[in-house]
């Protein structure tokens, strides 16, 4: 049997389970595929010579399976549990306002029902993780910098931004706040400075548009350009 995987899922591939595959005769296809390394959720659709057929299906020895990505952008729900390990991707998807929860204290089983039972796409670099049957909504996310990462998830899901509208400590929607009820609590030189501010209700933090508005502007106008870039496809 002959695997042949197309849009990057290659790049998921162990390397020694490249080229032909010797089959057992009794997995499903769906188990041979994440055999070699390419989770289910990151699967569009498979074909067996040339016919699609359900990841249950026990191919026939000596087939050619094409094995194709999900198709961008995918219709999932607008919120997301993310992993330990995307931290700074957890706060770059807050700054752009979505609904993005971080279980940095949380083990594998503890994620896998909480994404289920808030209804939130879970994002992980863990492939063994996403292996997991009852995961209702779950991604792969590719790149190891957090810019990179960023791009990856709004080009997947195009999702609906709302910039400068939740905390990025904690995710909780910000309110505005006058700047009389916050003054105490500013430094002299923000006070001088700036009139504009907002309060988390959860965490109290407050925010203003400060010395490093510009860099984090830059990076909400390059996710609007990469989610219209995935809705005009």
């Amino acid at each position: 049997m002959l695997l042949r995987f197309s849009g990057g899922l290659a790049d998921l591939v162990s390397p020694r389970r490249r080229g032909p595959v010797a089959y057992d005769g009794t997995s499903s296809l769906g188990h041979v595929v994440e055999s070699a390394g390419v989770p289910l959720t990151e699967v569009g659709e498979l074909r067996e010579d040339g016919e699609p057929v359900p990841p249950a299906r026990r191919p026939r020895p000596g087939a050619v399976i094409d094995v194709l990505p999900v198709r961008r952008p995918q219709p999932a729900p607008a919120r997301y549990l993310l992993d330990v390990h995307l931290g700074t991707l957890a706060r770059r998807m807050r700054l752009l306002g979505l609904d993005t929860a971080y279980g940095n204290d949380l083990d594998d089983d503890e994620l896998a029902c909480r994404a289920n039972a808030e209804d939130r796409v879970l994002l992980t670099k863990d492939r063994g993780l996403l292996r997991r049957r009852a995961l209702r909504h779950a991604a792969y996310v590719r790149g190891d910098r957090p810019d990179d990462q960023l791009r990856d998830v709004l080009d997947r899901f195009a999702p609906g931004l709302a910039p400068w509208t939740r905390c990025t400590a904690c995710n909780t929607p910000l309110a505005p706040v006058g700047k009389a009820e916050v003054a105490d609590e500013l430094p002299p030189g923000t006070r001088r400075t700036y009139d504009t501010f907002a309060r988390c209700p959860a965490c109290r933090r407050v925010y203003w548009p400060g010395a490093h508005h510009a860099r984090l502007q830059a990076v909400v106008a390059a996710a609007e350009s990469a989610v219209s870039a995935s809705r005009a496809r």
